[in-house]
C-alpha cells in the first residue's frame, strides 16, 4: 500500500471513529436542547463567544443574512438576557454585540456537558493511552491554530 493510501484510510478511519463518538457525546447536551433558543440565534450566540464582540454587519455576514434580520436575532437575545449592545468605541455610529454573564454561562453549559462523557472515557484509559492521547490532542491544536480556517457566508444577502 503506497503512504498516500495509507494515510488517505487512515485519515477516513479516524473520522468516522469521531463521527461515531460525537453522536454518543452528544447524547449529553441537555443545555442545548433545553434551551429555547433557535439555530439563528444559538450561531450568534457561538459566533460572539468566538469573537468577543461583533457589529450586526459581522453578524449578518457570518449568518448569510440582512442586517434587518440579525437586528430581531439579537433583539429576542436582549430579551434572553444573553447579549448586550453597546456603542463601538473606535465608531460611535456603531452598535457592538456581546455576551452577558448568561450568554458566557451558557456556552461554558453545552461545552461542559460534551466533555463530561468524554472524561468518564478518558478515566478508563491507562496512563500510557493517556500521554500519548495528550500528545497527539497538543499536536492537533498546534496544527489548528496555524491553519486558517475560511469564514462562512462572508457576505450578508441584501
Amino acid at each position: 500500500m503506497r503512504v498516500d493510501d495509507e494515510r488517505e484510510t487512515l485519515i477516513r478511519q479516524i473520522s468516522e471513529t469521531q463521527r461515531g463518538l460525537g453522536r454518543l457525546l452528544a447524547q449529553d447536551r441537555s443545555p442545548l436542547f433545553d434551551s429555547n433558543l433557535t439555530m439563528r440565534q444559538l450561531k450568534v450566540v457561538i459566533l460572539l463567544s468566538c469573537a468577543g464582540s461583533a457589529s450586526g454587519q459581522d453578524l449578518a455576514g457570518n449568518l448569510g443574512v440582512g442586517l434587518g434580520t440579525v437586528t430581531g436575532i439579537v433583539d429576542r437575545l436582549v430579551g434572553h438576557g444573553l447579549v448586550t449592545r453597546n456603542e463601538d468605541p473606535h465608531d460611535r455610529r456603531v452598535r457592538r454585540v456581546q455576551l452577558t454573564d448568561a450568554g458566557r454561562a451558557l456556552v461554558e453549559e453545552i461545552n461542559d456537558a460534551g466533555l463530561r462523557n468524554y472524561r468518564r472515557i478518558m478515566e478508563r484509559l491507562d496512563l500510557d493511552s493517556l500521554r500519548s492521547l495528550a500528545d497527539i490532542t497538543a499536536k492537533i491544536a498546534a496544527i489548528a491554530a496555524e491553519l486558517p480556517f475560511p469564514r462562512q457566508n462572508t457576505t450578508a444577502a441584501h
